[in-house]
């Protein structure tokens, strides 16, 4: 009976002990150290809009945005700040080309100082980074990979990947680039063909840069790139819809919609991810490759295994897992937008596009650019 009542003692002690450390650790997390920073950057001149508790300045941007963006565009032009960043329009009219503001909890110093930018961009690289917020936000998208590393973790992590982006491991992949591009042109020639004359060209630039990362990453395993693409894409959003609620306590844990869907989509993903890594270390044990391959993910398992030899940096299956959806996100998203983009200012701009064409006939005769032909399309 006291032995019962002494680990009922125990017990409850620990459990009040953890509810107090929890108590703590968001009182200081969500009031103390959110109310030190502001004081500390008002003692330095440093001021922004006046913050909410818990969700900061977000409904006073959301509101400003949704406003600027209500209408479409009157034609094409360039000056899109104000409608896409009305808030850091507004703010910086009223605080200057340096001020703060919150994003939740989380303060936000906006910086339009181009020398201060360098020096912060080259001299604190490594003591600045992904906040809190952020790498909550994308912890089951790409998780510890490059893009959310920060310190040190980032400088070995950008060691790693570097051999994936040599010049000459660029020029390898170039035959996998034409032979996508080819295959997009003729679909579009084919609907063409078929009577269509309107495209929503975003889509068609989104599939071919998956299609081209999803060759240069995986190679053998080009399918299953295809569908991990289409699962990072639903994951994307369902990770955008619930990082809007990451400024209130404990909103990860909650067994929301989203947060169900997110840890299914996860788990799928890195299902095929283990696949393939299976595949590669299968061929490997039984001789029938002397390398993990030569594409992204072959790369990362090679520098894997040196790094474990060294034993100075440890990297494991779940940072590979990691890299391979963050260079599959960073590899495709932003590529397909530029893409985009440019093809909007062709259409706008007819004389630049026979300009575009003149060039590319008189250099490459009327055939696909080659690598030793590019330098010459000025």
């Amino acid at each position: 009976m006291a032995a019962m009542v002494v680990c009922l003692t125990i017990l409850s002690v620990l459990f009040i002990s953890l509810v107090f450390k929890l108590v703590f650790d968001t009182i200081h997390c969500y009031i103390l150290i959110p109310r030190r920073i502001k004081n500390m950057m008002q003692k330095q001149g440093v001021r922004g809009p006046k913050p909410r508790r818990l969700t900061g300045n977000i409904i006073e941007m959301v509101t400003l945005t949704s406003q600027s963006t209500v209408n479409d565009m009157d034609g094409v032009h360039h000056d899109v700040v104000g409608r896409l960043l009305p808030h850091y329009v507004k703010w910086s009219n009223s605080y200057g080309k340096r001020f703060i503001y919150w994003h939740g909890i989380e303060p936000r110093m906006c910086l339009t100082e181009i020398e201060l930018i360098k020096e912060l961009m080259t001299k604190h690289h490594l003591v600045t980074g992904k906040s809190w917020l952020q790498q909550q936000g994308s912890k089951h998208f790409t998780g510890k990979g490059l893009l959310m590393a920060n310190g040190q973790e980032w400088y070995h992590q950008r060691h790693i990947a570097a051999p994936a982006f040599m010049g000459d491991k660029l020029k390898s992949y170039s035959t996998h680039m034409v032979e996508c591009t080819k295959h997009m042109l003729q679909s579009l020639l084919n609907e063409v063909k078929s009577g269509q004359n309107e495209f929503e060209i975003g889509e068609y630039m989104t599939r071919l840069t998956a299609d081209i990362i999803a060759r240069t990453e995986f190679d053998t395993s080009y399918e299953k790139g295809k569908q991990i693409f289409h699962l990072l894409t639903s994951l994307q959003h369902r990770c955008a819809q619930a990082s809007r609620h990451l400024c209130f306590p404990g909103s990860r844990f909650f067994p929301t919609k989203y947060n169900r869907e997110i840890k299914a989509l996860k788990m799928e993903v890195e299902r095929l991810l283990m696949e393939i890594i299976q595949s590669r270390k299968d061929c490997m044990e039984i001789g029938r490759s002397s390398s993990y391959g030569n594409d992204l993910l072959g790369i990362l398992l090679n520098e894997m295994e040196k790094e474990r030899r060294g034993g100075k940096f440890k990297i494991n299956l779940e940072l590979i897992m990691d890299e391979c959806k963050t260079f599959f996100f960073a590899g495709h998203e932003t590529t397909a937008l530029l893409l985009t983009w440019t093809v909007m200012l062709l259409a706008t701009n007819p004389h630049w596009q026979q300009k575009v064409r003149d060039e590319v006939n008189k250099v490459c005769d009327g055939g696909v650019p080659s690598l030793d032909q590019l330098p010459k399309l000025t």
